[in-house]
């Protein structure tokens, strides 16, 4: 099983709208996709299912590693696609403890997970790289960075990156996929301004192609408790999570080494 960690350094960067989309993208795929809702505020559960507070999920795992983990997935309407809620126990050590506190339960989680024969697992983390977001890092075979396209944003990117380089002496075989632009809005030349600065910051490898805009219709979706493909209108937000699953692809597939990248 490949596991994904969709980390930033803040919040409120559209890391649960892209957590959520891209999962359903590589489920639509074909691939048999577990997305992990590991930020504490359930913003995944919360946007696919209103019932999320109620569900046993991650936190309550980390809290009793004994919880089966049948009692944690909740199936979708798609059957590639599953989902774990953060759980009523995510105020457990949500942002601290040192590193490695939770390493040994995190990493017990993804074999169970892996057992259960999931091909990849979406994990949307709290912001920053401390506490159990440090664990899920050293514990994942890469990582995603949404960053929002706003000036004040761009900042905090080399921070990011000097904060995975010390999580890489836990997990060297880490692979950091790259920033992938959020919030996007291309009338605004402040917005376009940060793409282009983005790309001068960093190797041309390390920034996806795919921007993700800013969209009313992710509102819309999550009001509905959809990925925002599933909505007629929904097409053009469609091609966007295809895009970004394609170009992760072929960035898992040259890691691997294989034609393709979930066996």
């Amino acid at each position: 099983m490949i596991t994904i960690a969709i980390s930033s350094q803040k919040g409120g960067v559209g890391k649960t709208t892209l957590s959520i989309n891209l999962a359903h993208a590589f489920a639509r795929a074909g691939v048999n996709t577990l997305l992990v809702d590991a930020d504490p505020q359930g913003s995944v559960g919360l946007s696919l299912t209103r019932q999320s507070r109620l569900l046993t999920g991650f936190y309550d795992f980390l809290a009793d590693p004994g919880t089966p983990l049948e009692r944690l997935i909740v199936p979708t309407r798609l059957s590639t696609f599953s989902l774990v809620a953060c759980g009523q126990a995510s105020d457990y050590e949500a942002g601290g403890g040192g590193p490695g506190t939770h390493l040994a339960r995190v990493r017990t989680f993804l074999r169970l997970a892996a057992e259960r024969g999931f091909g990849l697992c979406l994990i949307d983390t709290a912001g920053g790289l401390f506490g159990v977001t440090g664990d899920i890092i050293s514990s994942s075979s890469a990582i995603l960075i949404p960053q929002q396209a706003e000036p004040l944003g761009i900042r905090s990117v080399p921070k990011l990156l000097d904060g995975l380089n010390r999580l890489r002496i836990m997990n060297p075989r880490l692979n950091v996929l790259g920033v992938c632009l959020t919030m996007v809005q291309h009338d605004l030349a402040e917005s376009r301004e940060v793409a282009v600065a983005l790309r001068q910051l960093l190797p041309p490898e390390l920034v996806f192609q795919t921007q993700i805009p800013r969209d009313p219709l992710f509102v819309r979706a999550s009001a509905r408790g959809l990925p925002v493909g599933v909505l007629e209108e929904g097409a053009g937000a469609l091609a966007v999570f295809d895009s970004l699953r394609a170009e992760i692809d072929q960035k898992l597939d040259t890691y691997t080494r294989g034609p393709n990248a979930f066996g």
